[in-house]
């Protein structure tokens, strides 16, 4: 097997369990790991401790380090209360290789305020998990995870390379290699350890392991470089080995197959040296050969690697030895053996799937196990908890007498009240309905004064003689009829429906006086005109006397001008024209505009005033300022539907 196969899962699961709580103060990197307890410590202590785990070079000072930590906090009388005891027993339970069990554990820690580092931590980690089976990561998931970073950004914590982490790993899933490693280069730039030398090597590698999947020769080479630097600097024989097989994939992507087959020779004798030969290393040297033409040579170390498997003790075997057995013996022209091969990698997956199905029986067992201990400590607690109840409720026996004869005299109190209140809300029910059928009289007081000048318009065409007009005037007077006969049903229309009927009753005015007048109707951005309601027929009569008094006998085209706007919380709706004015107005004229005037002051006292709601009018004549016409502004108070 290549470094491709031995390194594709390293960016996936870097770091995503180091850190803990708020991050006030950004570790210093330093080339010490951890050596202190988390016991006793600040703060601050213990996030720097847990961000330097991620400074560990073996597993086995990881585990006693751990397995430490574990101890002392089960010690803790709060413990289930305490995030720091879910976190480290969840890495006790992922060294011993317990997904279930430390997945269920991460799922206990629980942050001190919203969106903290603790709950940071713990998104990410469900998270790993969630996208753990390295198949492809869905939209919906990305998303997840970039909110995550958000928050991280937002808040600058100390675990946003995390964040860039999974993000890398994400889109490796998801066979974007190239933006995995523009978050891979984040996630280093963001890492708070990021100048230690395991950092450093551990980013190479994983930088040229997606390089590798782009195929970039100029990223390999360079990566490979900085980590053969690095490993130079450092004094690391294992590392400065590693890029010697780094060094034979670039030279098979080159073609150059002999110079590949030598680097991993290098590589392969350094391990043998130093006592660190494993099966991938056999596996990695027989696809060197077999590239280069050598396919018994390939056999010989691919059959080494699978004996030396053989001895692990995990039982699990990998089936790219097989894979690659089928193809030295295909390239030899070795069928018989290509198909033994090709049974041995058959068999090797099925007892792979046995051995992982077995363990998460074993595991579910065990989960079973604990939580039958744990329902067998609920219960003694619940029977405990019951006769502390009993003896509470023979102090409170005698309070709780006292307890509801005071309920009972209080209950008669409010019983009391009650009926008190009723009468009076049925007194006020009986004056809110006189008053909605006061101001319903007063609105269909409108309607004959409105329809006897309607009328009177269509018996001018039609006396005209213009009999096509008449029925097009008497179509549009019948719309506009039928439309104010619904309005009078309701207290409210919204400004949509008043501006309807105004536009069919201008409608018929400019039928009546052709090229007399025009107008205009607006209505500011600010206002719903669909759900804000106002009372019906309220700006007609006024426009009904700038058309047939304002514009009557003057000398030039008249223009009438309403708006709609919302004016210090109320709603102000302004009629103006450049008529005639008031004082040119005859006497039966000006006893029209008193009689809408004095309706509408009535309308308001029914509909507003006496529920102290601020409505009022105000009609001006615009010869004071020099101009003509008549300005009437009306405020009501807003109201939706």
């Amino acid at each position: 097997m290549n470094i491709f196969f031995r390194y594709c899962f390293i960016p996936v699961f870097i770091l995503f369990m180091l850190c803990l709580v708020s991050c006030e103060q950004k570790p210093e990197a330093t080339g010490a790991g951890p050596s202190v307890s988390v016991k006793g410590q600040s703060t601050a202590d213990l996030i720097s401790f847990i961000l330097s785990l991620d400074t560990l070079k073996g597993s086995k000072k990881l585990r006693l380090i751990i397995n430490q930590q574990d101890s002392m906090l089960s010690l803790l009388p709060d413990k289930e209360k305490n995030p720091f005891y879910h976190y480290f027993r969840a890495r006790k339970f992922s060294l011993k290789k317990k997904k279930d069990s430390a997945f269920a554990a991460y799922q206990l820690m629980k942050g001190y305020r919203k969106n903290d580092d603790i709950e940071l931590l713990r998104n990410n980690i469900i998270i790993s998990y969630t996208i753990a089976n390295g198949s492809m990561v869905e939209a919906t998931l990305m998303n997840r995870i970039f909110s995550g970073l958000k928050t991280a950004e937002t808040q600058k914590s100390c675990l946003t390379y995390l964040y860039y982490d999974i993000i890398a790993q994400a889109y490796y899933q998801n066979n974007n290699e190239r933006k995995s490693l523009e978050y891979a280069a984040k996630y280093f730039a963001a890492h708070p350890y990021k100048n230690h030398p395991i950092i450093k090597q551990r980013y190479f590698d994983i930088s040229f392991l997606l390089a590798s999947r782009l195929g970039d020769l100029n990223k390999m080479l360079y990566y490979n470089n900085q980590a053969r630097i690095l490993a130079v600097d450092i004094k690391d024989s294992l590392a400065l080995a590693r890029t010697y097989d780094n060094q034979a994939q670039i030279y098979s992507k080159q073609r150059k197959t002999d110079k590949a087959l030598d680097c991993s020779r290098i590589y392969f004798r350094f391990l043998k040296k130093t006592d660190n030969l494993n099966d991938i290393a056999y596996n990695n040297l027989a696809t060197a050969f077999i590239q280069n033409g050598q396919p018994d040579s390939a056999i010989f170390y691919y059959r080494a690697g699978i004996e030396m498997e053989k001895k692990d003790p995990s039982g699990k075997r990998k089936t790219s030895p097989y894979l690659g057995l089928m193809d030295a013996y295909k390239f030899k022209g070795d069928y018989r053996s290509a198909l033994a091969a090709a049974d041995s990698l058959y068999k090797t997956e099925i007892r792979n799937n046995k051995a992982i199905e077995a363990a998460k029986i074993a595991e579910l067992h065990e989960k079973y196990e604990v939580e039958k201990k744990d329902r067998s400590i609920n219960d003694l607690n619940s029977r405990n908890k019951l006769n502390e109840k009993l003896i509470n409720q023979q102090r409170w026996l005698l309070f709780m007498v006292l307890v509801v004869s005071l309920a009972a005299v209080s209950l008669f109190i409010i019983s009391y009240r009650q009926l008190r209140l009723k009468d009076k809300n049925k007194l006020l029910a009986a004056d809110n309905q006189r008053l909605i059928m006061e101001q319903k009289l007063l609105q269909v007081q409108l309607n004959p004064h409105f329809i006897f000048n309607a009328i009177s318009n269509l018996q001018g065409l039609i006396s005209s003689g213009n009999t096509s007009e008449s029925v097009r005037y008497l179509k549009s007077f019948s719309g506009l009829l039928r439309a104010i006969l619904e309005q009078n049903r309701k207290d409210f229309i919204s400004i949509d429906e008043e501006i309807s009927s105004l536009n069919n009753y201008l409608l018929l005015q400019q039928m009546r006086y052709a090229d007399t007048f025009t107008y205009q109707i607006s209505v500011s951005e600010e206002i719903d005109a669909q759900g804000i309601l106002i009372p019906p027929m309220l700006i007609q009569p006024f426009i009904e006397n700038s058309i047939e008094h304002g514009f009557r006998n003057i000398p030039y085209k008249g223009l009438l001008k309403i708006s709609f706007e919302k004016q210090d919380n109320q709603l102000e709706i302004t009629i103006n024209d450049n008529g005639c004015g008031l004082s040119n107005t005859a006497s039966v004229d000006q006893q029209k505009q008193s009689l809408a005037q004095t309706i509408l002051a009535e309308r308001f006292e029914a509909l507003f005033c006496r529920y102290s709601q601020n409505a009022s009018f105000k009609l001006t004549d615009k010869k004071n300022t020099g101009e003509t016409g008549v300005l009437v502004k009306i405020n009501i108070p807003i109201i939706n539907d």
